[in-house]
Order: structure tokens, then C-alpha cells, then sequence
């Protein structure tokens, strides 16, 4: 417990105290994201990482009705059926935020998890809005920013700066990842690195 707080403090990722919100990657939204290529493949990595390193995910649709469902893509083998299976359906909402009910409950299911690694768009309004409300009940936010953008360039730079001010950690996919194995011992750091190696190979269009 005491090794869990001193972590909170200071920013560090343990899997077994870290959940994953995966905030409304939508196929209507794909085409009008900036950098929405780069994004769709960190989140796949993210996603799949889960499993190997036995972290619930939680994911959100905003108004599926309109903007459709998460991109297939996100996840191995663009098979999405597969994770729900493992880690629940996504949840559909209204609210900016991911944090609804619904999803605050689930959350708080998860009692020893007091950190989260949040990723997804649109960065300054969805993503800002559950980054704040997280930190307002107590929660380390850790956000993945090369998995996370807007519709511009301007609205990712702005929301990245303001979530940070507040208390936000940002921090790359590959950072994170690593900082979750904490060692070359790890169990899963073969194919965490095997992940992260076919990762980079694919254009990061934030390295453009």
C-alpha cells in the first residue's frame, strides 16, 4: 500500500493499480481528427497491451447513434468482439465526459486501481473534461498523448497544455509501457517490446 501511494505521488505506473479509458475513437470521427492515422495505431498498441499486462480497459462511444462505433482498428486483429468479451462493451453516452454513472461505477469497481491511463478525442473537450473530473475524485491521470488528438492541431496543443497545468501526466505509449514492465524480467517484456518494436516501424505523423 505504502509503495502504491508513494508511486500516486509521484507519477509512477503499476499495472495493478492502473485502469485504461479509451475515450470515443469513432469511425465518423477518423477522417477529422489530425493525426487520426497515428492515433488509431498507438490506441491498437494500448489496447493490446492490456491483456498482456492484465489491466481492465474501459471504452466509450459518444452518441454511437451519430458518430458510430469505435474504430476496429484499435484493436488486434480488428477484432473488437474479442476485447469486449474480455473487458466489457463500450459504453454509449451523452455527457462530454467519460465519466457518466455508468462508467463511475465501473471504476470504482476496480478498488485498488487509483490510477488511469486515458487516451482518445477529441482532446480538448471528451478527453480535458474526463481528465478533470478524474482528478477532481482523487485519480492519477496519466495521458497518452500519441494516442490522443482533436479536429486541429491548435485544440490538441491548448487541451495538452490545460490538462497538464492541472495536474495531468503526459507521457508517450512506449513510456508508459515500459514504466508498467519496470524491468527486462518482466514476464510479458518479450512481447511488450515485440509490440513496441512493430509499433515503430508505422509513420508517427507527430514526428512529421
Amino acid at each position: 500500500m505504502a509503495t502504491m501511494q508513494a508511486a500516486r505521488k509521484i507519477g509512477k505506473l503499476i499495472p495493478s493499480n492502473t485502469s485504461v479509458l479509451l475515450c470515443d475513437i469513432q469511425d465518423r470521427f477518423r477522417p477529422l481528427i489530425y493525426n487520426s492515422s497515428t492515433i488509431v495505431n498507438t490506441a491498437k498498441l494500448l489496447t493490446t497491451a492490456c491483456d498482456k499486462l492484465d489491466m481492465p480497459c474501459i471504452i466509450t462511444e459518444q452518441y454511437p447513434k451519430a458518430f458510430g462505433p469505435t474504430v476496429t482498428d484499435c484493436f488486434e486483429n480488428g477484432d473488437a468482439d474479442a476485447f469486449y468479451a474480455q473487458h466489457g462493451a463500450p459504453y454509449p453516452k451523452k455527457l462530454f465526459s467519460m465519466m457518466t454513472p455508468e462508467v463511475t461505477e465501473k471504476l470504482q469497481s476496480f478498488e485498488q486501481r487509483k490510477t488511469v491511463l486515458l487516451f482518445g478525442i477529441e482532446a480538448h473537450v471528451c478527453v480535458q473534461q474526463t481528465a478533470l473530473d478524474l482528478l477532481e475524485t482523487g485519480y492519477d491521470v496519466h495521458l497518452v498523448v500519441d494516442a490522443t488528438s482533436s479536429q486541429t492541431k491548435y485544440d490538441r496543443e491548448i487541451a495538452l497544455q490545460r490538462m497538464a497545468s492541472s495536474g495531468v501526466y503526459l507521457t508517450t505509449a512506449q513510456s508508459a509501457l515500459f514504466m508498467l514492465l519496470q524491468s527486462a524480467e518482466h514476464p510479458n517484456f518479450k512481447e511488450i517490446s515485440k509490440l513496441v518494436v512493430e509499433h515503430s516501424k508505422l509513420p508517427n505523423e507527430f514526428n512529421a
